[in-house]
C-alpha cells in the first residue's frame, strides 16, 4: 500500500492523491474483514459513512461506499457532517462507521477515522486492519447507491438542545469563525438556540486547515479584531471535522486547549480526568478531581484511559487532549438533564460547557479562566519536517552530553519524560516537550512556565533550535 498513508493518534491519514481511488477501498475491505472476523459485523448490516469538507473528501467517500456494498454491507450515507455525530449516530444505530477526514491536517492530505459499533477502534484493531490489508486483493470501490441519512447531523444537535436549558447563552453575543469546518452552521444553530446573538465570520469556499493546538498568527490577529471590530463576549470555531475546539475570549485571546477540557471537567463534576502528557501540570494540584490518569497522546490511549478509571469505580470520567477536544467517558448531567457518554473527540461539548459556566458565574470567559492556577503552556510545530528527521534528533536528546548543551541556554534539565516523546523538566521548573506528529511530517513542540512570557519565550527557543537539528 501506498507508503504515504499511515495510522497516527487517530485514524489513517496520507495525501489525498494516494487515498483516492482504490486504497481508500482497500482500507475499507481490510477494514470489514477484520470487523466480520472479530464477530463485530453481521452479513448484510449496514456501514454508516461521513465526510468532511475538503475538496478530495467527496470521491474519497464514493470510494468507501462503493467497498462497502462491494463487501456484501449496506452503506449508508451520512453526507458532510462532524466526526462526533457520526460517532453519535454509529452508537446510537450500533452500526460500525468510517468518516473520511484529514482533520487539521493540510489540504492535500486526507484519511479515514473507523468507528465500531462500541465507539473507536483501538490500536489493536488498527493493527488487526494491516493484516487484513496485506492478506486481501485489490479492491475497485466502484461508486453506488447509498442512502441518505440526514438524521445524524440532526440527532447530534438535539443532543446539546436536550442537555443544555435553552436560555444557557442569553445574553452573549458569540462571534463563530466559519472558515470550512464541516459543523459551521451546525455552531451557529446550536448556539442560536441556547439563547445567544450570533455572529457569523469568515466562511470559505476552499478547505483551510486549522491546527487548534498552534493558532497561526494571522488567525490570532484576526479573532483580536473581530472581537473588537463586532463587540464578541466571544468567539468559537473548530477544526475541520468538529473535533477540537477553538474558543477565544472577550479580548480575542484563545484559551488553550487542556484549559478547556479542565474547565469543561469542572463544569461536569467529573471525579477522574484523563489527558495526555501533554496538557498542563496544573491539573493534578487543583484538587477538583478525586483521579488524574496521564496517557501518551491519542485518542486511543485517552480511551484506554477512561476504561480503567470506571473499572476502579469513578462516577463521571472525562477525558480531555491538549488540542481541546473533549471525550465524554461516561453518562453526566447538565443542570439536571442527562447527556450519554460519547467516548470520542467533541469540540461543542467543551465550547458550550465553558460558555454556560462562565455566563453561569456571571464572569467574562478571562476572568472565568483565570480562576485556575497560574501555569502556562503553549505549543506550536515544525513543518514539513520528515519523521525519520525527528526520530534521529530524538535520539540524540537521549544523550546526557548532548541534552547538557542543547539546554544549557534554557536551563539545567532536572528529570525527563519518555511516555510520548520526551518531556524535559527543568530545575526551574519549566517544561519543553518534543514529539513528533502522528498524523502529518510534523514536529511538535510544547512549553509551559509560571508565567505566559516564559512560556512564549521557551517555545520560540525550543523551535528555534530545534530546527537547527531536523533541517
Amino acid at each position: 500500500m501506498v507508503d504515504s498513508l499511515k495510522f497516527g493518534t487517530s485514524g489513517l491519514r496520507g495525501l489525498a492523491t494516494d487515498l483516492v481511488g482504490a486504497p481508500s477501498a482497500a482500507y475499507t475491505a481490510a477494514f470489514l474483514r477484520h470487523l466480520s472476523a472479530k464477530g463485530g459485523i453481521a452479513p448484510g448490516a449496514e456501514v454508516l459513512v461521513g465526510r468532511d469538507l475538503r475538496e478530495s473528501s467527496p470521491a474519497i467517500a464514493g470510494s468507501v461506499i462503493g467497498a462497502v456494498a462491494e463487501a456484501g454491507f449496506v452503506p449508508v450515507d451520512c453526507g458532510e457532517l462532524s466526526t462526533p455525530a457520526l460517532a453519535l449516530f454509529a452508537q446510537t444505530r450500533r452500526a460500525p462507521a468510517i468518516m473520511v477526514t484529514g482533520s487539521h491536517i493540510p489540504a492535500d492530505r486526507n484519511g479515514l477515522k473507523f468507528y465500531l459499533a462500541s465507539g473507536e477502534i483501538t490500536k489493536a484493531d488498527e493493527a488487526g486492519i494491516l493484516v487484513s490489508l496485506k492478506e486481501m486483493g485489490g479492491q475497485r470501490g466502484t461508486a453506488d447507491a447509498a442512502r441518505p441519512a440526514p438524521e445524524a447531523r440532526q440527532l447530534y444537535l438535539d443532543r446539546y438542545r436536550t442537555a443544555f436549558p435553552p436560555d444557557t447563552l442569553g445574553g452573549l453575543r458569540i462571534g463563530v469563525f466559519q472558515h470550512s469546518s464541516v459543523a459551521r452552521d451546525d455552531l451557529v444553530t446550536i448556539l442560536s438556540a441556547l439563547g445567544a446573538e450570533v455572529v457569523s465570520l469568515g466562511r470559505s469556499d476552499h478547505f483551510v486547515p486549522i491546527d487548534t493546538e498552534a493558532v497561526s498568527a494571522a488567525d490570532a490577529a484576526q479573532a483580536r479584531d473581530w472581537v473588537a471590530t463586532h463587540r464578541l463576549d466571544a468567539l468559537v470555531s473548530t477544526d475541520g471535522d468538529a473535533d477540537r475546539p477553538l474558543l477565544a475570549d472577550e479580548t480575542g485571546a484563545f484559551l488553550r486547549g487542556d484549559v478547556l477540557g479542565i474547565l469543561t471537567a469542572q463544569f461536569l463534576g467529573a471525579d477522574a480526568v484523563v489527558t495526555p502528557v501533554t496538557s498542563n501540570s496544573s491539573i493534578e494540584g487543583l484538587g477538583s478531581f478525586a483521579q488524574v490518569l496521564r496517557t501518551r497522546v491519542g485518542s486511543p490511549f485517552v480511551i484506554d484511559g477512561m476504561e480503567q478509571a470506571r473499572a476502579a469505580g469513578a462516577r463521571v470520567v472525562v477525558g480531555f487532549e491538549a488540542n481541546g477536544g473533549v471525550l465524554l467517558g461516561s453518562d453526566a448531567a447538565v443542570s439536571g438533564r442527562a447527556m450519554a457518554a460519547l467516548p470520542t473527540r467533541d469540540a461543542f461539548l467543551p465550547i458550550l460547557s465553558v460558555l454556560a459556566a462562565a455566563r453561569g458565574a456571571d464572569l467574562t470567559l478571562s476572568a472565568f479562566a483565570a480562576k485556575l492556577p497560574p501555569r502556562f503552556a503553549r505549543s506550536d510545530r515544525l513543518e514539513h519536517v520528515p519523521q525519520q528527521n525527528t526520530a534521529a534528533f530524538l535520539a540524540r536528546l537521549g544523550n546526557a552530553d548532548f541534552v547538557a548543551g542543547y539546554f544549557a541556554e534554557a536551563g539545567a534539565v532536572a528529570s525527563v519524560s519518555s511516555l510520548d516523546g520526551l518531556r524535559f523538566i527543568l530545575v526551574s521548573g519549566d517544561v519543553v516537550h518534543y514529539r513528533a506528529s502522528g498524523n502529518a511530517p510534523e514536529m511538535r513542540c510544547y512549553t509551559e512556565a509560571a508565567t505566559v512570557e516564559r512560556a512564549d519565550a521557551l517555545l520560540t527557543w525550543g523551535l528555534k533550535a530545534a530546527e537547527k537539528q531536523v533541517h
